[in-house]
């Protein structure tokens, strides 16, 4: 599983983070999402898609390989 946020859709409003911490957080400098290290693990793949859901940009993809 690859878990990707897009940088230029990314609007920073943090619902990702908030229904899915173990997966993102969100950048001091702009409030931007990430992903963190080991956030793409098979495990998180529930958390990750219903962040991906709550996303009001789309800005989130989650692929499965």
């Amino acid at each position: 599983m690859k878990v990707v946020v897009d940088e230029n859709h990314c609007q920073g409003h943090g619902l990702c983070f908030m229904t899915s911490p173990q997966v993102f957080a969100l950048r001091e400098e702009d409030g931007h999402a990430y992903v963190l290290p080991g956030g793409d693990d098979p495990a998180n793949e529930h958390a990750a898609r219903e962040a991906a859901a709550s996303c009001p940009e789309r800005a989130i993809s989650v692929v499965t390989e």
